[in-house]
């Protein structure tokens, strides 16, 4: 093993309850000047977070297939728990230490992250390379629960707008260790802070969002922010993306699966087409699965590993952009193959 090389050993996942159709939403929906837009195009299905269920819970379930392929002793040693939670289940603190207990773990370091939004995973997979390769640790257990679809899009006054249809609620979980066996061959995360704030909530009459009174919060979406936000998206995650391959010595062109955060089919689109990649080496589940924020690359990670669609040898290009473009990152690994 190279001294400090850290890999991405595996990944597993949960999608809550059974698919959403789109004919849900199209009961209550009602006008909206932003309902042609090609950010809020829907989805032909999502899932959706039970009435109770955690994000706590849905790490536990997502967690389940690396217990299976790996042993619960090798979850249970981790020393290093990254945590990602859309909306976190109280405001005052993150899931880390319920998450670390749940799956009776003890680790050395908790972090929880909540500025990588649709790509956390990826900030995760830095933070704890940085870590085990600072020797911090062995193994570290990073974890993402994307749960507004079903807390937040479906409040009865939200669901009726078109940004309630796409998003989409799953968790995920990624293994990383010291080893050569699936190696992280390059992370890029840039920060632009310029456009933090950009992404608000809105409350019809206005208000803090923690302030009581009538109304129900969603995201507060104009025509000009959206322009805005699909400017950024395009270009900020080829960038990364380009950066990455740059490094690593490869032609975008050239990798063999490309893995995104996927909030709508355009931002897909263009990505693709933007690296010079074919549909059949850029995997997501959208019309299966929906939005699903931080939780989008990992699933499509999954899907792919188990759709054959990734082989042992293969370079995965993971990108994503959060928010309206306040942040952005990409990662290569060369995948190592999962246990049977």
């Amino acid at each position: 093993m190279s001294q400090g090389t850290v890999s991405l050993i595996d990944v597993s996942t949960y999608l809550p309850g059974e698919p959403i159709s789109a004919e849900y939403y199209a009961e209550f929906a009602e006008s909206d000047d932003l309902r042609d837009t090609l950010m809020f195009r829907a989805p032909t299905f999502r899932h959706h977070v039970a009435p109770g269920e955690t994000s706590i819970d849905m790490i536990e379930r997502a967690t389940t297939g690396l217990v299976e392929r790996h042993g619960h002793h090798v979850i249970a040693n981790v020393d290093v728990l990254i945590t990602h939670t859309q909306m976190p289940d109280v405001p005052f603190y993150g899931s880390g230490g319920g998450i670390a207990h749940r799956l009776g773990m003890r680790p050395d370091w908790v972090l929880d992250l909540h500025n990588g939004g649709c790509a956390a995973f990826v900030l995760g997979m830095q933070t704890a390379r940085q870590l085990l390769s600072s020797g911090a640790g062995r193994t570290a257990l990073v974890t993402v629960a994307q749960n507004a679809a079903g807390q937040v899009f479906d409040q009865p006054g939200v669901r009726r707008k078109a940004q309630a249809a796409v998003p989409g609620d799953g968790a995920a979980v990624g293994l990383l260790a010291l080893s050569d066996e699936s190696p992280i061959l390059d992370v890029e995360c840039r920060t632009y802070g310029e456009y933090a704030g950009d992404m608000a909530i809105a409350v019809d009459p206005p208000r803090r969002w923690w302030e009581p009174g009538p109304g129900e919060g969603y995201i507060g979406f104009t025509e000009s922010k959206i322009t805005k936000v699909l400017a950024r998206g395009n270009r900020q995650v080829p960038e990364v993306s380009y950066t990455v391959c740059d490094r690593i010595g490869m032609r975008p062109k050239d990798i063999d699966l490309l893995v995104t955060n996927q909030p709508n089919r355009a931002f897909l689109r263009n990505w693709r087409e933007a690296l010079e990649l074919p549909s059949d080496r850029h995997v997501h589940t959208f019309d299966e699965c929906g939005n699903l924020f931080a939780a989008g690359i990992p699933v499509n990670l999954d899907r792919a590993i188990q759709n054959g669609q990734v082989n042992t040898g293969d370079t995965v290009l993971m990108a994503a952009f959060a928010h309206a473009g306040d942040f952005a990152a990409a990662a290569a690994v060369r995948w190592g193959g999962r246990l049977s």
